[in-house]
């Protein structure tokens, strides 16, 4: 496990050393990044084979530092942060394949620091999955915000910078002034922020704490881009497009939904009882997803578009978790999984069209499909996963979130379902029209095209069956969820 963690931060510190001695057209920081993301990637892997076959899940905690009594810079494994590195093991590799083509295609520049600060990122996304406790969630959380700064920032112009400032002054705001205060208050409660099955606040701490609780991890995890807390997504699309597709499917809101998962199920517990939860709580990830998708609907801007629909997505996520349920876990880890191989397909098809015709808006890309079919199929296969429909992934995400709704005990519970049910259709017209009329209307020839490399192609094709083979074959991924709901209860 410290293995998986290190190889991307040696990786970066190795790229940093040798960066003075490198020339622009130098291809070694990508080779270094290709190399510790297939390395990282093949260790991941073994270690999840070897979990398998001894048919254990978790092990730990092993402690890195005791900075003061009680608090420790911990790790351990289980389910839930193993399915997480999986897919951020696997992302990796497709963001650095994709980048390698993008960056000098776009013909960016300071290609060293990006990939330096991608390996710390990463790193720094795989120590949050593995956190034993809060405090090691919180440390890590930071790192992920400053080490991400630089990649959003990257084109250094005023444009960035102020998407930069919002970027970092929202996540640090909300995590300082939210985050922190919610767990000193957990630690002042039970004596304890390590991650507990069933949880660790007292059976006598009265509803209001706990829904006070829960509504500051909710808003304090603003990587998870709760509504309306939600503006440092948007902002972040000033930065090259394989940082978006980073920041969209492997880290940073990733990160955010995940650490919120791992906090409703490791520190609330899924047996704490309904009547003590304030059941507002869950309508803002609901109300999220719905706003999200009107203003997906009206951007023209392909990259501001795909943003607010994470947005939407992440809330379903959220939604799932607070339904404080195994059935919403399974669906939470489900979303999880199969947004971030359909997002990532989708920033990768906008990074595409881009290099090939400099187009950025979305009523630029008519006629565009016969032009590029290949981007334009993987962009339809993302869409129809976010969606929800078949041959893709998604499809299976959203049937056991419904399923989740449908057996919960929250009043309105049907009003939910009609939430979910709605997103989805209005999915399907701001997503799916792209690939409409792509194919459909004419070309009006006002754009070159030109063509993309073959790493970003491949990184796309890796990703869009990614998401088909998760339509085609999610049992395992299933059984792993029922897994980790049983470990939980």
């Amino acid at each position: 496990m410290i293995w998986i963690v290190l190889i991307p931060l040696a990786a970066a510190l190795v790229t940093a050393m040798l960066a003075p001695r490198l020339s622009p057209q130098s291809r070694v920081p990508e080779r270094l990044a290709m190399l510790g993301a297939f390395v990282q990637a093949a260790i991941m892997f073994f270690i999840v084979f070897q979990f398998v076959t001894v048919a254990t899940f978790s092990a730990g905690p092993w402690v890195l530092a005791e900075p003061i009594p009680g608090i420790t810079l911990a790790f351990h494994f289980e389910p839930l942060s193993l399915l997480f590195a999986v897919i951020a093991s696997i992302l990796w590799f497709a963001t650095t394949l994709y980048a390698s083509g993008y960056m000098r295609a776009h013909g960016e520049t300071a290609l060293p620091r990006f990939y330096c600060f991608l390996g710390i990122s990463i790193s720094a996304t795989l120590a949050l999955a593995f956190s034993a406790n809060l405090f090691t969630m919180f440390v890590f959380y930071e790192i992920l915000t400053l080490s991400t700064w630089p990649l959003v920032v990257h084109t250094e112009d005023e444009t960035a910078r102020r998407g930069g400032r919002t970027y970092l002054g929202v996540l640090i705001a909300t995590s300082i002034g939210l985050f922190l205060p919610a767990i000193v208050w957990v630690y002042q409660l039970a004596g304890t922020v390590t991650f507990t099955p069933g949880g660790v606040l007292p059976a006598e701490t009265s509803g209001v704490v706990v829904s006070l609780l829960l509504l500051l991890f909710v808003l304090g995890v603003g990587k998870s881009a709760v509504m309306p807390l939600h503006r440092w997504l948007p902002a972040a699309m000033v930065a090259p497009t394989p940082v978006s597709a980073f920041l969209h499917a492997v880290a940073v809101v990733k990160a955010g939904v995940f650490a919120l998962a791992k906090i409703v199920v490791y520190i609330f517990g899924l047996n704490i009882s309904s009547d003590v939860l304030a059941h507002w709580i869950i309508w803002l990830p609901a109300i999220t997803i719905l706003v999200a998708s009107l203003i997906a609907m009206r951007e023209d801007n392909l990259k501001r578009r795909l943003a607010y629909s994470t947005i939407s997505q992440l809330s379903y996520i959220v939604l799932a978790v607070l339904l404080f349920s195994p059935e919403g876990t399974l669906a939470a880890g489900l979303h999880i999984t199969m947004h971030a191989f359909a997002k990532i397909t989708l920033f990768f098809g906008a990074g595409a069209i881009l290099i090939a015709s400099h187009c950025t808006k979305v009523s630029e890309l008519d006629g565009m499909g016969r032009q590029m079919p290949l981007v334009f199929v993987c962009f339809a296969i993302g869409s129809l996963s976010i969606v929800g429909l078949p041959p893709a992934g998604g499809l299976w995400s959203k049937w056991f979130l419904g399923q989740a709704i449908v057996a919960s005990e929250y009043p309105g519970a049907w009003l939910l379902l009609g939430v979910i049910l709605l997103s989805a259709l209005l999915n399907s017209i701001y997503l799916l029209g792209i690939a409409v009329r792509a194919f459909i209307k004419p070309f009006s020839g006002a754009a070159t095209i030109e063509a993309v490399p073959w790493s970003m192609r491949a990184a796309m094709l890796i990703a869009t069956g990614m998401t088909v083979l998760l339509f085609l074959i999610p049992m395992p991924l299933h059984e792993w969820l029922v897994v980790l709901t049983l470990s939980i209860r």
